[in-house]
């Protein structure tokens, strides 16, 4: 099938008419500057690069994959030349600060573009996806001398990055890292230790790999607090290499283009990254960012698939599709049959609603960075904190999910290497996984930011959604599920992790539930939106909005159900 091509212009209508983010950005001073020209031109060209260039070597990335020997990894065909178009380009450096070698741009901006990266190579897109957190924790965290060093090469995509934090038996638990840092003479630490699934940790697309490690100083108490942070590179100023060794490639389920490795490191010398015992707090702005990213990996996957099954429904034709006015004996494409437009109606709606959610976050992020009112920075943090948790799970399980629905569209095709729409299906299923799974994600949102406060901010959240709604009928419903949502939590779910007896279990069997109707809520507050917006009355949204409500809306009282029996059970 036909490699995936971005559609920029529904992308910008998300975010310029659904969004309307000309007036957000009128109240940032650093972007006041921006219209839909540029936006326009960017996005553009953007979906250009990713069509043209990235694109066309999917197939490539996942028959050949990344190849290990002796500790090289060489990428797939046309991968390194891909990539140093990429930075040459700028395209890394979007929304980073112009004194860094940056372009100073909206981070919504480089969301879109790397939503479409995803879509179009997710094994390529790896490499420069944790780029803009490298870049940040570097910023905010390092030492003059390193930024000196090496903010720039990170900045414009020059060098790429890695996140160093597995261990063979530290996965979510990072309390458990091993990984030593001994004191050098010179001021520098000597690492010691093994590393497992680090996404690009050797390759050949760049000259030079930054590797930020966690890593464990003598006598450091033990648990997360006794972590710090590292900066190892490949090679040194001088051109030595360092004492890091990827021992071997990881063969995966999917990603083949994207080398997973297991890295060892010798004694490598090394510089802190902050203060000591202070690791995880500048790791996690790498985290954090890369959350975004996820979530934004799982609309474009899904996307993707939803392109190859559209397609391939239009044009395959089987039996007469009901009330069809074909004559006896004719077949119609089987985009006419009911069952193949619910599946189809029903990714779209989730891509639709994911974009709106997944652009809202990119300009909270830079409301919470540039906008000089401190209640709408404040306003801009809660967002951030309780969405990306619901944008990074959600979004990935219908990723693989939805994507094994479109592959049934194409019946025993799909099963065949032939469609590529088997490797959307594998490469989907890691995003559920890495970043913090999903379990953790819902954990997070639940047990530790809508119970610790008495749900104060998640009701704040919901007012202020409800506010932004008009007065069609689908507004209404979605206003009156959300209060009913809120006076759930604080009138049944609270009372119950509170009372005396209480399991302490309790919020953490709901909390994967909790999480999925909080992401239909928001759905229906992003197609109410939508539906507010007068330029939303072609079929091609008409059709996905319609679909939401019919085909994905009817689980949010599922949800609510179940939740309802877990506490009455309890």
């Amino acid at each position: 099938m036909n490699a995936y091509q971005p559609q920029p212009a529904e992308q910008r209508f998300i975010l310029n008419q659904v969004l309307q983010a000309a007036q957000q950005f009128a109240a940032l001073p650093a972007y006041s500057d921006m219209d839909e020209d540029l936006l326009t031109q960017v996005t553009d060209e953007a979906a250009k690069f990713v069509g043209e260039v990235v694109a066309p070597l999917n197939r490539d990335g996942d028959e050949v994959g990344a190849q290990w020997k002796a500790g090289t990894v060489t990428m797939p065909p046309g991968f390194r030349d891909a990539y140093q178009a990429f930075w040459q380009a700028g395209w890394p450096s979007l929304a980073c600060a112009t004194e860094d070698g940056g372009q100073g741009l909206p981070a919504v901006l480089e969301a879109m573009l790397y939503e479409n990266l995803s879509a179009a190579n997710h094994g390529w897109t790896m490499a420069p996806g944790l780029l803009h957190g490298a870049y940040e924790c570097i910023k905010h965290h390092a030492s003059p001398a390193l930024k000196a060093r090496y903010l720039e090469k990170v900045a414009t995509g020059e060098w790429l990055a890695t996140m160093c934090l597995t261990e063979p038996h530290a996965g979510s638990d990072l309390g458990l890292v091993r990984t030593k840092a001994v004191p050098l003479p010179d001021g520098r630490y000597a690492l010691s230790g093994t590393k497992i699934f680090i996404s690009g940790g050797e390759h050949d697309l760049t000259d030079n790999i930054v590797h930020l490690v966690l890593a464990r100083l003598p006598d450091s108490p033990p648990g997360p607090k006794g972590l710090s942070l590292f900066l190892v590179p490949k090679f040194y100023e001088d051109g030595a290499r360092s004492a890091v060794v990827c021992e071997r490639i990881e063969e995966k389920m999917g990603l083949h283009g994207s080398p997973t490795c297991v890295m060892r490191f010798d004694e490598a010398a090394a510089w802190i990254v902050g203060e000591p015992g202070k690791g995880l707090n500048a790791m996690f702005i790498m985290m954090n960012a890369a959350r975004l990213h996820v979530g934004l990996q799982g609309i474009g996957l899904l996307d993707a698939a939803w392109q190859k099954a559209n397609a391939y429904a239009q044009e395959r034709r089987q039996m007469r599709a009901p009330g069809s006015a074909s004559r006896a004996g004719e077949a119609d494409p089987i985009h006419q049959h009911p069952a193949m437009r619910r599946v189809l109606d029903t990714q779209r709606a989730w891509i639709d609603a994911g974009r709106v959610v997944a652009y809202r976050t990119a300009l909270e992020l830079d409301t919470l960075k540039q906008h000089p009112d401190a209640a709408r920075r404040d306003a801009a943090q809660r967002w951030c904190s309780l969405v990306t948790p619901v944008l990074k799970s959600a979004w990935t399980d219908q990723a693989f999910t939805g994507a094994s629905a479109c592959l049934q569209v194409f019946g025993g095709h799909g099963y065949v290497r032939e469609w590529g729409i088997e490797q959307v299906v594998r490469d989907a299923r890691v995003a559920m996984i890495y970043e913090g799974t999903n379990e953790i994600q819902a954990i997070d949102l639940l047990v530790r930011k809508v119970l610790p406060d008495g749900a104060n901010a998640l009701q704040t959240l919901l007012a202020e959604l409800a506010a932004e709604l008009g007065d069609s009928p689908d507004a209404e419903r979605t206003r009156q599920a959300m209060a009913g949502f809120a006076q759930f939590t604080t009138g049944q779910l609270l009372p119950a992790t509170q009372a005396a007896g209480a399991s302490p279990e309790l919020p953490y069997g709901l909390a994967d539930d909790y999480l999925r109707a909080l992401a239909l809520l928001l759905m229906a507050w992003a197609w109410s939106r939508v539906a507010a917006t007068p330029q939303a009355t072609s079929p091609r949204w008409s059709t996905a909005q319609t679909g939401f409500w019919r085909w994905v809306w009817p689980e949010f009282q599922t949800r609510m159900a179940i939740m309802g029996a877990s506490l009455d059970a309890a």
